[in-house]
Formats: C-alpha cells, sequence, structure tokens
C-alpha cells in the first residue's frame, strides 16, 4: 500500500471515529410537528443533559481531598497570625496618615 492511500485510511478511520464518539454532530432524526413530540424530545434531552451532569458532579466529587486534622489546625494558625500582621500594617500605615493629615491641615489653617 501507497503512503498516500494509506493516510487516507487513516483519517477516514480517525473522521468515522470522531463522528461515533461525538453524537451531536451526527443529522438530527426526522421529528413529527406537534407539540407533543417537541415536548416528549425536550424531555429525554433535559434528562440527558442532567444525568451527564450528575455524572460529571460524581467524578468530580471522587477528586476531592479532605484535609487532615493536623492539616486543618496548621492553615487555620498561619489565616489567624496573617489577619493579625496585615491588622497591624494597616494600623499603622493609617496611624502615620492620621498624624500627616492632622498636620497638614492645621499648618494650613484647617484644625483650629
Amino acid at each position: 500500500m501507497r503512503p498516500a492511500e494509506h493516510a487516507a485510511r487513516r483519517n477516514g478511520s480517525m473522521a468515522s471515529k470522531a463522528a461515533m464518539a461525538n453524537p451531536d454532530d451526527r443529522p438530527n432524526k426526522r421529528r413529527e410537528s406537534g407539540a407533543l413530540s417537541e415536548f416528549g424530545g425536550n424531555v429525554v434531552g433535559t434528562w440527558t443533559n442532567f444525568t451527564r451532569f450528575l455524572s460529571d458532579v460524581r467524578a468530580e466529587m471522587r477528586k476531592v481531598v479532605v484535609p487532615s486534622q493536623k492539616e486543618v489546625k496548621v492553615t487555620t494558625t498561619v489565616v489567624i497570625v496573617t489577619v493579625f500582621i496585615f491588622g497591624m500594617f494597616f494600623f499603622v500605615v493609617d496611624w502615620i496618615f492620621n498624624i500627616g493629615i492632622h498636620q497638614l491641615l492645621s499648618k494650613l489653617g484647617g484644625l483650629q
């Protein structure tokens, strides 16, 4: 078999596999017109989407790792210490700005 024929054959088989794997790309079946048939199609589509969603949720929940009690204590301590440090930093910065603004306003005659 020549390489060009082999490539054409391989591309054809890959395309058919992709078409089989992606049912959304396949042409839709002819539907009968009417409210009942549209309702039934929507219910089936909604149910399919719902079950797909639930299987995705289940797959994601399998990836969740529950931390140990030691990890929770360590991260809680880190958060509390960090909040305290940032609180002190902003307290000092606010105090410095307060002194600066107070002195500036007193020199401009804004404070009496």
